[in-house]
């Protein structure tokens, strides 16, 4: 497997997935875990060189979550802690980063063939972002101890941010992306190595023969 040339795009770690009373806080893995380990991730991502893009989502002013100018929509503070000049900033309104920015412009410009997607929400813009890739060419990350999903109630029935969270892994790792904690992608960034995923036939597989 080659050695894969990395972007980092973190997802809209903002401050009202932290907000306890919200309607959109982060209830598995513990945000604050997670949160430190998009730190971890980040911290590493500099001095390897890696491109990093910082989205965030926003909506227009007057907006529940995430409006325009609001202290809700502001990335988080300890990801502005890390901030340089080298970062790639952009805003979305949509579940993928890329059909509202220039994300997939800036991917070609940095020669990156891999995408690795830390942040929020796994039932949303992780998922859509993933999925949306693929028509990109590029290959994906997912870093699950880096994302993190919201409980989940309507008219299909409820789901706890767990159950809700560690599906979408399954999920993501049968055919969009390579998933692994923090650590093992730390390992990968320094070796060099591909984080290696499943397959749809190769999960179903083991599905069925119980392996």
């Amino acid at each position: 497997m080659a050695a894969p040339r990395r972007a980092l795009i973190v997802v809209d770690v903002q401050n009202d997935y932290f907000d306890a009373e919200g309607p959109l806080a982060i209830q598995y893995p513990p945000r604050d875990e997670s949160l430190a380990n998009i730190v971890r991730v980040l911290e590493a991502a500099q001095p390897a060189g890696v491109p990093t893009a910082v989205v965030a989502h926003q909506y227009p002013e007057g907006f529940p979550v995430f409006a325009e100018g609001s202290e809700g929509q502001k990335v988080h503070a300890d990801v502005e802690a890390r901030a340089h000049d080298g970062w790639k900033r952009a805003t979305k309104s949509l579940a993928s980063v890329f059909p509202e920015t220039d994300l997939e412009a800036w991917l070609r410009q940095t020669g990156a063939d891999t995408i690795t997607l830390v942040g929020y929400m796994t039932n949303n813009c992780i998922l859509g972002t993933a999925a949306d890739a693929e028509r990109l060419g590029v290959d994906v990350e997912v870093l699950s101890d880096a994302t993190g999903a919201v409980n989940l109630t309507n008219a299909q029935g409820s789901v706890p941010a767990q159950q809700v969270h560690e599906t979408l892994m399954t999920l993501l790792n049968s055919n969009f992306a390579a998933v692994a904690d923090t650590k093992t992608w730390l390992q990968a960034l320094e070796s060099g190595e591909a984080i290696e995923g499943s397959s749809l036939p190769a999960s179903a597989s083991a599905s069925a023969t119980g392996a």
